[in-house]
């Protein structure tokens, strides 16, 4: 067991698994800019002074997912979590600035998809900072729309069986399941060398934009437009870059076996 310092960048939506319930997929960088998986973390089921944000650094005890053939993989101890302040804003605006300095220190950007699909087979790489060379358009499909009765009841199982300091009547509350999004949102876009490739985007504010549209406007076809205009205005109006991760059962077998994990969106620098 080692304690990391981890700057998150990576909060994925609640999935369920019959083998380890909900779980939130979180990744990160260490001080020294090399990637880290945290997983698998019950997010939800977290005390409050345990649930960590987006762009912000914790301390967290750790060991290597051996089970996780991915170099970056690392099982947290969840109760060994760590809170720092958040990073102080900028005129009471969002620091860029500090968040580029941390994710760009020793990174690597890819812009080449095949470059990096190479490396991930190779070096078991499965996490990487890329920039698209064109984003060509939001790319929405059906998905299914409830989850599956046996992982339900794994949910449930296994929130009982965890030892968070919490009642049984606090965790029954918190049992019911993250609601399942029936749409996955795509990007699609063309790396340095044209390269075309649609990806689905697996971010948590991706699915929560879904659901505060869908509570706001009560139909789902205006929600999934509203979803669709917010991440097209992204790519017109951003300095886009994509935090890619690959799926442990495709990272071997599938042509490109990555995901859009996180989107990372800074405003255009000034020239």
């Amino acid at each position: 067991m080692e304690r990391k310092r981890i700057f998150i960048l990576v909060k994925t939506y609640p999935t369920i698994s019959k083998q380890y319930a909900e779980l939130v997929c979180t990744a990160g960088v260490l001080e020294d800019g090399s990637w880290i998986r945290l997983y698998p973390i019950p997010f939800r089921l977290l005390q409050d002074d345990k649930k960590y944000k987006k762009y912000t650094w914790i301390n967290v005890e750790v060991t290597k997912n051996t089970s996780d053939f991915r170099v970056e993989s690392y099982r947290p101890d969840i109760r060994s979590i760590i809170l720092e302040p958040e990073i102080k804003k900028k005129n009471g605006r969002v620091n860029w600035d500090i968040r580029k300095n941390i994710i760009f220190n020793n990174q690597k950007i890819y812009t080449n998809l095949k470059e990096l699909i190479t490396e991930a087979k190779h070096s078991m790489k499965s996490l990487a900072v890329f920039k698209p060379n064109k984003i060509e358009k939001v790319v929405v499909e059906k998905r299914d729309r409830d989850w599956k009765k046996e992982t339900l009841e794994a949910l449930k199982a296994q929130a009982r069986q965890l030892d968070l300091f919490k009642t049984k009547e606090e965790l029954d509350a918190e049992l019911k399941p993250a609601m399942k999004i029936p749409y996955a949102f795509k990007y699609k876009f063309v790396d340095d060398v044209g390269i075309e490739a649609s990806l689905m985007i697996e971010d948590w504010e991706i699915g929560m934009l879904y659901l505060n549209c869908l509570k706001l406007k009560r139909d789902e076809s205006l929600a999934i437009q509203d979803v669709k205009n917010k991440l097209e205005d992204f790519a017109k109006t951003k300095d886009i870059y994509f935090f890619l991760g690959t799926a442990k059962e495709w990272h071997n077998v599938s042509p490109n076996p990555f995901l859009i994990v996180g989107i990372f969106y800074p405003p255009f620098e000034r020239k």
